[in-house]
């Protein structure tokens, strides 16, 4: 009970500020986040349809398949979901807008949704439109690529907007929303610190394995390797450090051996000792 809580807190608060991103940035701008919010847009304008309402309608046949195919707990936070997204979006749309600059609108309205769907995402529910689809069809298939699939969905309703409006820019302005709306959803999963993989290949790894001990505090794991061209074998460092460490351990290795090999990376999610629990 109180994790469904806990979701549903999440949800409530992300459908407000994602709500809020649609009706006071992009929808006066006519500009898309991609999805059926896309749509909703173009009806809104030509047809004077409530872009909540739409959203809603749109949602009911795949919220029915989702319920045969993603389980009962999903539906229920999915319909919640998208029944106070849309209404939200109607109930701010009524309010006057902060700012006629198209540009930073596109770029504060991708920031508020990225945000506000990110928590959605996190809860373990969906406000809809094209991800619901995608992951309607993963049901089916786990060979669908969900960035692939929802990259050429979205493509597909932003251009429909520019041929509707017969405005480019607008066009080029949702693009800038539905890239920022990516960045921050992966942003509220991975946090601002999130964590950096370091792969170092020196013959002095012990040297510089001490070296982070001592200096960084912070450990580092050998794994046994083969180089195939020189048939040689050696052991590889790994070390998971916080971002604010990767310049000087990186130093701190090409230091001790100006010919060390060094591979940086992202970790996108660390358990354990000295990270999440």
């Amino acid at each position: 009970m109180k994790n469904k809580v806990k979701d549903y807190m999440l949800i409530t608060i992300g459908c407000v500020i994602a709500g809020i991103g649609t009706a006071l940035f992009l929808l006066p701008n006519r500009l898309s986040s991609g999805g059926f919010a896309g749509i909703a847009t173009i009806l809104y304008y030509f047809f004077n349809i409530p872009m909540g309402t739409t959203i809603i309608v749109m949602n009911i046949p795949l919220f029915i398949i989702s319920y045969f195919r993603l389980g009962k707990e999903f539906l229920l936070k999915g319909i919640y979901a998208t029944l106070l997204y849309s209404k939200m979006i109607d109930v701010f749309s009524m309010i006057t807008t902060f700012t006629d600059d198209r540009f930073l609108d596109s770029i504060y309205g991708g920031i508020l949704i990225g945000i506000g769907l990110g928590l959605v995402f996190k809860a373990r529910a969906s406000t809809g439109g094209t991800d619901l689809i995608v992951q309607i069809i993963k049901s089916f298939s786990n060979k669908v690529r969900t960035s692939n699939t929802l990259a050429i969905m979205d493509g597909i309703i932003v251009f429909a907007n520019l041929i509707f409006f017969k405005q480019i820019e607008i066009g080029l302005y949702s693009a800038i929303s539905i890239y920022i709306i990516g960045k921050m959803i992966d942003l509220v999963f991975e946090g601002i610190n999130f964590s950096k993989m370091m792969y170092i290949v020196s013959d002095k790894y012990e040297e510089i394995a001490e070296k982070i001990n001592l200096d960084i505090e912070s450990g580092a794991t050998g794994l046994y390797g083969k180089g195939m061209y020189t048939s040689k074998e050696r052991t590889i460092l790994m070390c998971i450090t916080k971002r604010r460490n990767v310049m000087t351990i990186k130093n701190m290795a090409m230091e001790i051996d100006p010919n060390a090999f060094i591979i940086i990376t992202d970790a996108r999610e660390v358990y354990g000792l000295g990270f999440k629990n």
